[in-house]
């Protein structure tokens, strides 16, 4: 999503040439392009798949639309699997129009985590809830901190629900690091995104990720704290950005590999 601006034979092409050696992906581009034929793509190329983003979106009320939050959420599933990654990052989703129970949303959130937990381990994908920032509990993702998030987890066996951390939506948060510890301890950190805060936020204020090293997070520090608690895997970074958007896409990745080793 970072450079959504490339193709996907553009984007593997310029990873292999920069020596990015994994790529997360979203399903929209890779639906797009075909599951299968993204699947032969990257693997011939001798790239990874860190992660596919994303599933979620539990927390509609009435039945119909659940039940088919929980096919959608299924077939992502399976699109992971036929990418090779074991990560499947979720979105819970905002409050239902008109609605004003937090509790009940996140609740049906777990309802679904019950369903979908044991689907995904049959199929060798784990699921990473991923916390937002609070701003965007309303309409996009009821759960805004990393306790809420492993509060959720934890009902779950770990090889089937755990967390994502992603430094844009936890920085602000003086618990997120020992909520790191504790996802750590019980192996629960799933995967782990890089995005720096820059303000001001852009009108909807979702296309405002910074480029690494232009916002105030110190990309280090976090770093640091997942590593102290036992994470070995992949390290993302996710930007939504307009400006980037708009930029040549290689130039982008260049950049953001540079400022990747610059500042972690």
């Amino acid at each position: 999503m970072t450079v959504k601006q490339l193709s996907m034979p553009e984007l593997v092409a310029a990873c292999v040439e920069l020596g990015v050696p994994g790529v997360g992906l979203w399903r929209e581009p890779v639906r797009s392009y075909g599951v299968e034929a993204t699947a032969k793509l990257v693997r011939d190329a001798g790239l990874a798949v860190t992660t596919l983003c994303r599933g979620g979106f539990f927390t509609a009320i009435d039945p119909r639309e659940r039940s088919r939050a929980l096919d959608d959420n299924r077939r992502a599933v399976d699109e992971a699997a036929a990418l090779g990654t074991d990560t499947l990052v979720l979105v819970s989703g905002g409050l239902p129009a008109g609605s004003k129970d937090l509790h009940g949303a996140r609740e049906r959130v777990a309802d679904a985590l019950a369903v979908l937990g044991p689907y995904a381990e049959e199929h060798g994908v784990r699921l990473a809830i991923e916390p937002l920032h609070p701003m965007y509990a309303a309409d996009r993702c009821v759960v805004s901190t990393l306790a809420q998030a492993l509060d959720l987890a934890e009902r779950f066996p770990a090889q089937q629900v755990g967390v994502t951390v992603d430094t844009y939506h936890v920085w602000w948060d003086d618990n997120a690091p020992a909520q790191i510890a504790r996802a750590g301890a019980g192996g629960r950190i799933h995967t782990f995104q890089l995005a720096d805060w820059t303000t001001p936020l852009p009108e909807g204020v979702l296309n405002g990720r910074g480029q690494l090293g232009d916002g105030s997070i110190d990309m280090r520090e976090w770093k640091g704290y997942v590593e102290a608690a036992g994470y070995t895997g992949p390290v993302e970074v996710e930007l939504f950005n307009e400006v980037l958007w708009a930029r040549d896409g290689r130039e982008v990745l260049a950049e953001t590999a540079r400022r990747f080793v610059a500042h972690t």
